[in-house]
């Protein structure tokens, strides 16, 4: 039976860790998570998705703020693991992916080597792919460019935003891990080199910046980017007055546009902000301070005056 150390830190890791804890084939020996941090109004320490879910199954839990430190690799080194699984966490040194027998292993959301890096579920939604996926690499020094095992596709359907394709790769992520870890136990696990022979795309992490809308885009790209931050961080723009309004979903118009960053409204049911292409179509938005609401409802108790007095 393999001995496994996992880790992870948000809910997108959970479902992997409890088919490999439900999996006859290994035993979890332990998890290493993030430190507990405050959250909420109150700010009370709060633990990781990770760790709750160890906690439920009676798994020994590791929390470590520094991973080079000898005093936690020690510790580790206790397990005696054959194997780690590592989903949704930091970067290791190699003093801590290269100390079981078998290696450690990831497991990525997006097909490597395309989308390396913090957000590939984000970036495959604003960069407006039609598909993703899950791919399963052994460790190595650089960032998520060690060989490849296995990869899963996902399609993006066309509604599909952050949040709908979270839910996807969360669930495709856990049936891949198990397959991968079975393989490594029968000694069956391919060992790909990533092939470099094509425009890499990265994926970043995402900065409040990222959600800021540039109206001098096409229309058809907003949207995408609106898909990608929705439901969170959320893609926003100013109004004339100065106020933040979130963008949860939009669609695309191609009819003739006005000056980029102009508003258009009835002030019952549209409201359309005019881009470098088309018009950018606002369906479920919240302004600062307020809850968010289809558009509908916000104009209700919005003065659609302050947007163009001009065209509106």
């Amino acid at each position: 039976m393999l001995k496994i150390i996992f880790m992870g830190t948000p809910e997108f890791a959970v479902p992997t860790l409890e088919t490999l804890v439900a999996w006859p084939g290994a035993e979890v020996v332990a998890v290493i998570t993030a430190p507990d941090k405050p959250a909420g109004r109150g700010r009370q320490l709060a633990e990781s998705a990770v760790k709750q879910a160890a906690v439920a199954h009676g798994i020994p839990v590791l929390q470590p703020t520094n991973l080079k430190s000898p005093e936690f690799q020690a510790e580790l080194r206790t397990h005696a693991a054959d194997l780690q699984v590592v989903v949704a966490f930091r970067m290791l040194p190699e003093a801590v992916w290269n100390m079981p027998r078998l290696g450690s292993i990831n497991i990525h959301a997006s097909l490597l080597p395309q989308y390396r890096g913090a957000a590939p579920i984000n970036w495959a939604l604003i960069q407006g792919e039609k598909q993703t996926g899950v791919t399963s690499f052994f460790l190595q020094h650089e960032i998520d460019t060690g060989n490849l095992i296995f990869q899963d596709v996902v399609p993006i359907a066309d509604e599909d935003d952050f949040g709908a394709l979270y839910e996807k790769l969360k669930a495709a992520g856990a049936g891949l891990a198990l397959r991968t870890v079975q393989a490594i136990a029968d000694s069956t696990a391919p060992s790909i080199p990533q092939a470099m022979d094509q425009e890499l795309k990265s994926a970043p992490k995402i900065q409040k910046e990222t959600g800021r809308l540039d109206v001098q885009q096409p229309a058809a790209a907003l949207v995408n980017l609106v898909r990608g931050l929705s439901p969170v961080p959320t893609a926003f723009t100013q109004l004339p007055d100065g106020r933040t309004l979130k963008i949860f979903r939009a669609k695309a118009l191609l009819e003739e546009a006005a000056a980029p960053g102009t508003w258009t409204t009835d002030g019952r049911t549209y409201l359309r902000l005019h881009t470098g292409q088309g018009q950018l179509d606002l369906l479920d938005v919240q302004l600062e301070g307020k809850k968010r609401m289809p558009v509908v409802e916000f104009l209700r108790g919005f003065n659609s005056a302050t947007l163009n007095p001009a065209t509106v």
